[in-house]
């Protein structure tokens, strides 16, 4: 009781592990429903994490800016809402940066040539969220919501090995997902 369900591959697969509350996001340290009915928290290994993750990415219709998470060290991966920026903890300038990316036109998926909602930033090119100037120059690859869930759940998947303690779904116009 009072424990998230969990997948059953995690009695074998416990080297990756993510806490899955896909309609919550935490401001301040205070749970912040997204969705209600919220669906519940539940833990899961790598491949129910994406298989749950994938379509509905893939079905948003908002425009996003991913952050490829560092994973050798990131135990958060979350999307934050354009409107949440500030109360979600980034700091005014790394918002005000992510802000200028989202008000920037997508242009064309460099996979398919769609409409890009989405913006893949990778590692290389943004190392860190305190790097302002290279969220705001830094190319990133413009992606189609398609091909930008499978960029980031392609990241997930290149990660040896996780304890994730929370990982969401985005919601609402415009926003991005950030890792600590």
């Amino acid at each position: 009781m009072r424990h998230p369900a969990e997948c059953a591959h995690l009695e074998t697969q416990h080297w990756w592990m993510a806490t899955f509350i896909p309609d919550t996001l935490y401001l301040r340290g205070q749970a912040s429903p997204r969705r209600r009915p919220g669906r519940p928290e539940v833990s899961l290994c790598l491949g129910c994490l994406v298989g749950l993750m994938e379509p509905e990415l893939a079905a948003h219709r908002g425009r996003v800016i991913a952050f490829e998470p560092d994973g050798e060290s990131f135990t958060q991966f979350f999307f934050v809402g354009r409107e949440e920026f500030e109360a979600a903890g980034l700091r005014p300038e790394v918002a005000g940066a992510i802000e200028k990316r989202l008000d920037q036109p997508g242009g064309a998926c460099s996979e398919c040539g769609a409409r890009a909602t989405w913006l893949w930033i990778s590692r290389r090119e943004v190392s860190s969220l305190d790097q302002t100037e290279g969220i705001e120059e830094s190319p990133g690859m413009g992606l189609c919501a398609r091909h930008g869930a499978a960029k980031l759940c392609a990241a997930l998947r290149h990660v040896g090995e996780a304890n994730l303690f929370y990982v969401n779904m985005p919601y609402g116009d415009a926003g991005a997902y950030v890792w600590i």
